[in-house]
């Protein structure tokens, strides 16, 4: 079964529904129906001449924008052409056919897609968009690493700068990690740098001894155990779903735990009446949207890295050209090759994910 991303759910719910002619006296009324849930209707007019521009702007460049589930609705729902995790944007950016790619998300993702596409120009609206994974390790870190465990396949997670994929044997996100370190055939892994996220995978693969490094992701590293019997306490009944770069003891506590993809599908399949995303918060603004029958109770916590993406900013990076994302060639090979491995990882089969008993 071929799962519909959730900008493609919401866009068949919206062209499923007779015309709303609530909001015609709206500038982009049909692309305010998308969000109205979300975005009040007296903001709209200050969004609405930047919507306008960047789809204006992206014909006239012939660019695409590749958003991340992460991205507010107002940008995900309305100006994205491509939506989806790390290893869906990673997969569709081999394809773009475009000769512009603006990256609304953080600055690993626009390198990868540049690693990926070394031809074509691509933008990230605001460089400052960083990641406290990426932060958490440098190349000189892993080949430390190698020298201390000489001939253990080093498994890096795509949140990481180029300069440590390059250094890296393969690449993994989290929702294809179990099936790299499973393809391996190996005993033991450099898993590198999300210690939650292979603490998580390790209990997926127990076959495999896996070697960690202490980053965490600042947004989900503060969730804890408290926080979802607090959820239980006060919505009984509701169903928790965890991302994996949560520590163990709150994925234990959770009734479903993948990627932002992962999590999509199962809310969109399983159709929980009342559902926890213990993840970024606009995660569950940008499915609720194609899911208006389901309650999403939002214990959740902000990146204030993807949020440093806005409707303003895209429109100057494609007025301006600004900022471009480069890989130096030597380095920018031996990187690729390790998104190139991950890429070839054929997945497990599942076609409806399946909650912890």
């Amino acid at each position: 079964m071929l799962i519909m991303s959730i900008k493609e759910r919401a866009m068949a719910a919206t062209s499923a529904l007779q015309r709303d002619t609530r909001f015609d006296g709206l500038p982009l009324p049909d692309l305010y129906a998308r969000v109205s849930r979300h975005v009040p209707a007296i903001e709209w007019p200050a969004l609405a001449p930047d919507i306008e521009a960047i789809l204006r702007l992206k014909r006239e460049r012939n660019a695409v924008i590749l958003a991340h589930n992460y991205q507010a609705p107002e940008i995900f729902h309305t100006v994205a052409d491509i939506v989806g995790d790390s290893l869906a944007l990673a997969r569709e950016a081999v394809t773009v056919d475009a000769d512009v790619i603006v990256l609304a998300g953080v600055h690993f993702m626009a390198e990868t897609a540049k690693l990926l596409n070394p031809e074509k120009t691509v933008l990230i609206p605001d460089m400052g968009a960083g990641c406290s994974l990426a932060d958490s390790i440098t190349a000189a870190d892993v080949r430390a690493l190698k020298a201390k465990y000489p001939g253990v396949p080093v498994v890096t997670y795509v949140n990481t700068s180029a300069a440590v994929k390059a250094e890296s044997d393969v690449c993994c996100t989290s929702g294809n990690a179990a099936d790299v370190v499973r393809a391996l055939g190996v005993p033991r892994v450099l898993m590198i740098p999300d210690e939650f996220l292979a603490r998580n995978v390790q209990q997926q693969v127990p076959e495999v001894e896996m070697l960690t490094w202490a980053g965490h992701c600042e947004v989900h590293e503060r969730f804890t155990p408290d926080d979802i019997a607090a959820v239980r306490d006060s919505y009984p009944g509701v169903t928790v779903i965890a991302h994996p770069e949560c520590p163990p003891e709150v994925v234990e506590a959770s009734d479903f735990s993948g990627s932002t993809a992962m999590m999509m599908n199962f809310v969109t399949e399983k159709r929980p009446s009342q559902v926890v995303l213990v993840t970024e918060c606009s995660m569950a603004d940008n499915i609720a949207v194609a899911n208006p029958d389901i309650e999403f109770i939002k214990p959740c916590n902000m990146c204030p890295h993807m949020k440093r993406m806005s409707l303003s900013n895209i429109r100057r990076a494609l007025e301006t050209m600004t900022h471009e994302v480069t890989v130096e060639p030597a380095l920018a090979d031996r990187a690729r090759l390790a998104v190139e491995r991950m890429l070839a990882v054929k997945p497990t089969p599942v076609v409806s994910p399946v909650p912890k008993a």
